[in-house]
């Protein structure tokens, strides 16, 4: 087995900054891992990468499958091959479940991609709406967003674990997206309960961060990075 690698295109802190042009494919995207989590052009909804299939759950409560000439500004994934798993056998909350993974990761140090697949109770999830030009910082875009909530399904959510100290290039802590085995219910994940379920952990060794040189706009503009841990903190959960 290669390297375990996590592909990332753009940093989380220029999202929350408003880059929501898509600047690269999902074709080439795919290219580089068969699980992740991202969004679309636009900031349209939420990305869910699994077995090699890319979902796209959307604000109206759809869920589709993703073409690959469609872009992202925004994502990162990796192909899954976990060296750690263990069984979920109780009723358990998203905290609860999360405390138990930090325990269990290989290293608090370094990256994880987590893959929880079972019987979710109780799923709340959000799917931000498309945003237009000029497009505004991602804390005001998530500040009216609709809500779902869902019981007694199957389903997988997925999440990276990123150390703190990358807190910008990504969600510091927890970042996790949900899809239901009917793919008819998904979207970034604000809470749940689970109660039978495989979880399943991925070290990962190395990071590739890729930026979008090619897109001017990204390239020419001045950023503004302020308040961005507070805003982190409360637009992604």
């Amino acid at each position: 087995m290669g390297e375990s690698t996590l592909y990332q295109h753009q940093t989380l802190g220029d999202l929350m900054a408003g880059v929501f042009d898509g600047t690269l494919t999902f074709e080439e995207l795919l290219k580089h891992g068969d699980i992740g989590i991202g969004t679309f052009h636009d900031f349209e909804g939420e990305l869910i990468l699994l077995d090699g299939i890319a979902y796209q759950a959307k604000a109206d409560g759809s869920i589709s499958k993703v073409d690959p000439s469609q872009t992202t500004p925004h994502a990162a994934v990796t192909f899954f091959h976990p060296d750690r798993e263990y069984d979920i056998d109780r009723p358990m909350t998203l905290r609860k479940v999360r405390s138990d993974i930090v325990k269990r990761v290989r290293s608090r140090n370094v990256f994880s991609v987590v893959k929880i697949t079972g019987h979710f109770e109780y799923m709340h999830t959000r799917a931000v709406p498309k945003q237009q030009k000029p497009y505004p910082r991602l804390i005001e875009a998530t500040r009216v967003q609709p809500e779902f909530e869902s019981y007694d399904m199957q389903g997988t959510a997925i999440g990276i674990y990123t150390p703190e100290l990358f807190d910008g290039v990504a969600k510091g802590g927890f970042h996790c997206h949900f899809i239901s085995d009917d793919r008819k219910f998904g979207g970034h994940i604000l809470d749940y309960i689970v109660d039978e379920a495989k979880c399943e952990i991925q070290t990962i060794e190395s990071i590739t961060q890729h930026f979008a040189v090619q897109s001017d706009d990204f390239m020419d503009k001045e950023i503004g990075y302020h308040n961005l841990a507070e805003e982190m903190a409360e637009a992604e959960g």
